[in-house]
């Protein structure tokens, strides 16, 4: 056991080695980070504030590095000695801070002390001077008077060394493979020395899209049908009242499930394989909803909104609305509205939300409904993470190789922690996120 043992780790530091080095600030649950792992990256370390969030981050990604902490308290030699990047030359560094600031559902202050964290990012950059840098975004940001800011962000870098796409934009998941409208702001970076990367071009259109024009030659995205197809109906296994997951039957999945699923892998994944047991429905807690709620979400066409609830209504046809996370404890505990099932009147499950979200069924959330959700909500879907990431490797001149090892997924207990045994497990000061004022569930 211990020559193979030995083996292993040699094949996982051969493997470390040719794959470039990546840092994800913000990192949350991790969409951004399975998203640069599936292009070829190294996430060798992960900054995240939020220690429920840390601790789905570990379990899903239990061979790399999460600081939990907040980037304010958190310096580049931190990150790099704290992590096994040491003193090794970084190729990427990326994140999107919170964006509360400029989100057009909120105020969009320009003064929002919020957005203070943008510049930390910033300095985290420059201290750990990567080749590239990704920053994401909300839409809102670059609407009206939050231009500024983005050119203040652009003109701190070019002062610094760095060199910026001034022709940002913002890409909807919908045309890079995932079956959920959701728009989100990019802008690219690299050194002085380095070419600067392209924007990746769109490779779907939205189905049944008749609000926006697309290339006629582009296939359309999957659709919420190729999303939910083979998943077991969770009415049907009474344990998910009290259970996240069960041994399940699982249906014909469509190409889009079945790579979600493993049974396939697709020729540009360079992620690892994760080992899990592929009968497990997971992140499948059930709702119970009143009568009154079954009959209203029954009554309701596909593609429309149940005007008591204001749930949107899935159209198995079409593509999800943009999934939201709500707010966070401090801020009320709002739960964002999450859209009812196409055929079952219910609302969807975290794992229904993780499949429209370009999750793969191996990536688990957690426990509770209340997590679960806010992780999906919160994170850039990992296909269009991909599409970015792709990008920067193209623009490395460097060919991603694929693993040579299967990885195991860290222990379970990780994703049941509430905040007290997260924050006692991280060592973190208890108060670091307010506590939340309702029951979890």
């Amino acid at each position: 056991m211990l020559i193979e043992s030995t083996k292993i780790a040699e094949i996982i530091d051969i493997n470390q080695q040719k794959r470039p080095i990546a840092v994800d600030l913000f990192a949350g649950a991790g969409g951004m980070t399975l998203g640069f792992e599936l292009a070829g990256f190294d996430v060798f370390a992960s900054v995240e504030i939020d220690p429920i969030h840390c601790a789905t981050h570990e379990f899903n990604f239990p061979f790399w590095t999460i600081l939990c902490k907040s980037v304010v308290d958190t310096t580049g030699n931190q990150i790099r000695s704290y992590s096994s990047i040491g003193d090794r030359e970084i190729d990427v560094v990326f994140g999107g801070p919170p964006c509360q600031g400029f989100s057009l559902i909120g105020k969009r202050l320009f003064d929002d002390p919020r957005n203070s964290l943008v510049y930390h990012y910033i300095r985290l950059v420059l201290e750990l001077q990567p080749k590239f840098f990704v920053f994401e975004n909300v839409k809102g940001i670059t609407v009206g008077k939050h231009k500024e800011f983005i050119r203040e962000i652009i003109n701190q870098f070019e002062q610094n060394g760095y060199k910026v796409r001034k022709d940002y934009k913002v890409l909807n998941a919908a045309q890079y493979g995932v079956p959920q409208s959701r728009e989100r702001l990019f802008l690219l970076g690299c050194r002085y020395d380095m070419e600067l990367p392209n924007y990746p071009a769109p490779i779907t259109k939205p189905a049944k899209s008749s609000k926006v024009v697309f290339n006629d030659e582009l296939q359309s995205s999957p659709t919420v049908l190729d999303a939910l197809i083979d998943l077991p109906e969770i009415e049907n296994y009474i344990e998910l009242y009290k259970k996240d997951w069960v041994i399940a039957d699982f249906g014909q999945p469509s190409d889009y499930s079945m790579q979600l699923r493993g049974v396939v892998r697709a020729d540009n994944d360079y992620s690892y394989k994760r080992i899990y047991d592929s009968e497990m429905l997971t992140s499948s807690l059930r709702t119970e909803h009143t009568l009154e709620s079954i009959k209203r979400f029954d009554a309701t066409p596909p593609g429309k909104t149940e005007p008591i609830s204001r749930f949107y209504k899935l159209d198995p046809e079409g593509i999800c609305n943009t999934l939201r996370a709500g707010t966070p404890s401090n801020r009320g505990a709002f739960t964002s509205p999450r859209p009812i099932h196409p055929f079952t009147p219910r609302c969807i499950t975290v794992r229904e939300a993780a499949r429209l979200h370009s999750y793969p069924d191996w990536f688990r959330f957690h426990v509770t409904k209340w997590h679960g959700f806010r992780q999906i909500g919160n994170s850039v879907p990992p296909l269009l993470a991909k599409a970015v990431a792709s990008e920067i490797i193209k623009a490395l001149d460097t060919y991603p190789s694929k693993p040579g090892v299967i990885q195991e997924l860290g222990n379970e207990n990780l994703i049941m922690f509430d905040m007290s045994r997260a924050t006692k497990y991280y060592g973190v000061d208890p108060y670091v996120i307010e506590p939340r004022k309702r029951n979890l569930r």
